[in-house]
This record gives structure tokens, C-alpha cells and sequence, in this order.
């Protein structure tokens, strides 16, 4: 049913804080508890977090894990780092798509505590320093402001568990609702599909065409939407290409009503697979 996401730097204490929500949600309720974390994957930690592809690689397993757990009846907590903002916005997609609540559970801790408790561990537990300080120089702290991040539950490393306002968050609060890019509609006809397949290629033509006069931070304008690409680097067609058949893929399964959102959707995705 509901989903809690961990959050936190490396070594900040929450797979202890994910085990003792487990405790509690067993105890106190009649509810299967899932923990779904980096640990069940048997990874090498500083091998996985010092390579990005690898790192994006674990972030897609463990969000397949979670949409394969989330149902009616359970609750799922996702005990990892979940340290990147535009990855918390796509749990907030798949639980709004499941139509379940969530809460964000964000261990606060400087770097220097997390640190220490870092070098405390087993070695083979440990993450290297610089594997250590690039994770907290990347860290994309939670802000309750933005909907994917709230309820917001900030724990110090001296606090209890707020049990009752989370449980509060997770069985009083209603799902949010589902949107057009989120809820499930039959296609209502190949037009879709056409559209569909029109619009994502003028938009890569547009980019593609764009980056020949254009520089890294510069904003481009894509005919057709009000959006604007955030062009951090230079992109070449064959990755454009592979994003524009991941979208349809997802499109597909997903589809909106609102043809004429195809193309704001879609550099949204990009914006979100550029950073």
C-alpha cells in the first residue's frame, strides 16, 4: 500500500531507521512490511557509486522492486540514498500511478558524523572517502516545498521516530490523485500512436539542428511546447534516439487524452535524463 522513502546522506543511519519502522509496522499492524534496498542487490557499493552507469543501473532495479511490491496491502520501504531529486519525482510518478501514499523519512546528519560512521564500519562495509565525499558533494537535499518530497519527516540522530505522525501520512492521508501523464487510458485510436511518433521526432530534429549554433547552458526552444531544453551538454542523435523510445515505450502504456501535451511531456523527460 503506502511507500516510505529513506533519504540521507551515505552512512547517515537509515537502513537502522528503515528496521525500526519495520518493527514498529509489524507490531503494530496487520501489514506485511518489504524492505527493498542496495543490500538485496549484493553490489559493491564504491564500485557501483563510482560509476555512473552502474549507479543508474541499481537506481532502476530498485525502482522495479518497488512497483513489483506496492500494492492494496503492503507497505514498502525503499532504504537506499535516494539522493537525486529528479529520482524521487519519478517514485512520486510510480506511486501516484499505484494510487498509494507516500512519505519521504530524511536522515539528517552532517558530513562529519556521517563520516566518522562511516570509518566505524566493517572495511568491507565501508565506502572509500572519495567515493564518500563525491556522494555528499552530490547530495540533492529533500525540500517539503516540492509535492514528490512531502510529507517530509527530517530525523536527528538523537530523535524518535515520529511513529504516529507517519503512520498518520501513510493510512489517513488520501493517494494523490492520478494525472495525464500518470493514468492508465486505453488508446483510443492509431492517431495516438501517429502523433505520438510526429511530435517526439520533430522535437529531436529540433534539438539536433539547435546544437550546431548553440553552447552548453544555453536554453533551446522547441517548436510546438512552452517548454525549453536545458542543454548541459552536447547530446548526439544516437542518445536522443534511445530517450525518444524509452518515452514512447512508457507513452504507450500511459497515454494522455491531451495530444497537444506530447511534445511538453517529452522535454520534461529529456530536462529530467539530461542531468
Amino acid at each position: 500500500m503506502p511507500l516510505i522513502v529513506m533519504c540521507g546522506y551515505p552512512c547517515s543511519g537509515k537502513t537502522r531507521r528503515a528496521e525500526e519502522l519495520k518493527v514498529h509496522f509489524e507490531q503494530n499492524c496487520d501489514r506485511k512490511v518489504h524492505v527493498v534496498g542496495d543490500g538485496a542487490l549484493d553490489v559493491d557499493k564504491n564500485s557501483v557509486y563510482g560509476d555512473s552507469q552502474k549507479e543508474k543501473n541499481v537506481r532502476a532495479s530498485l525502482k522495479a522492486e518497488v512497483e513489483r511490491k506496492v500494492n492494496k496491502g503492503d507497505i514498502v520501504i525503499l532504504d537506499s540514498l535516494n539522493y537525486i531529486k529528479g529520482y524521487r519525482y519519478e517514485l512520486f510518478c510510480l506511486i501516484k500511478h499505484a494510487q498509494t501514499p507516500h512519505c519521504l523519512v530524511y536522515c539528517l546528519t552532517s558530513d562529519e558524523v556521517s563520516s566518522t560512521w562511516n570509518t566505524n564500519r566493517d572495511a568491507a562495509e565501508q565506502y572509500t572517502q572519495d567515493i564518500f565525499n563525491a556522494l555528499v558533494l552530490r547530495f540533492e537535499a529533500p525540500d517539503s516545498r516540492n509535492r514528490w518530497d512531502s510529507p517530509l519527516f527530517t530525523i536527528l540522530k538523537e530523535d524518535l521516530l515520529p511513529y504516529e505522525a507517519i503512520s498518520d501520512a501513510l493510512f489517513k492521508r488520501k493517494a494523490p490523485p492520478p494525472n495525464q501523464s500518470t493514468q492508465s487510458q486505453p488508446l483510443s485510436s492509431s492517431n495516438f500512436l501517429y502523433e505520438l511518433d510526429k511530435i517526439t521526432q520533430d522535437v529531436l530534429m529540433a534539438i539536433f539542428n539547435a546544437q550546431k549554433t548553440s553552447v552548453p547552458g544555453d536554453l533551446i526552444s522547441v517548436p510546438g511546447t512552452t517548454e525549453k531544453i536545458e542543454l548541459t551538454r552536447s547530446i548526439n542523435m544516437a542518445e536522443l534516439r534511445k530517450l525518444r523510445r524509452q518515452f514512447i515505450s512508457y507513452t504507450k502504456m500511459h497515454p494522455t487524452e491531451n495530444t497537444g501535451q506530447i511534445s511538453n511531456m517529452f522535454v520534461q523527460y529529456l530536462n529530467k535524463s539530461f542531468h
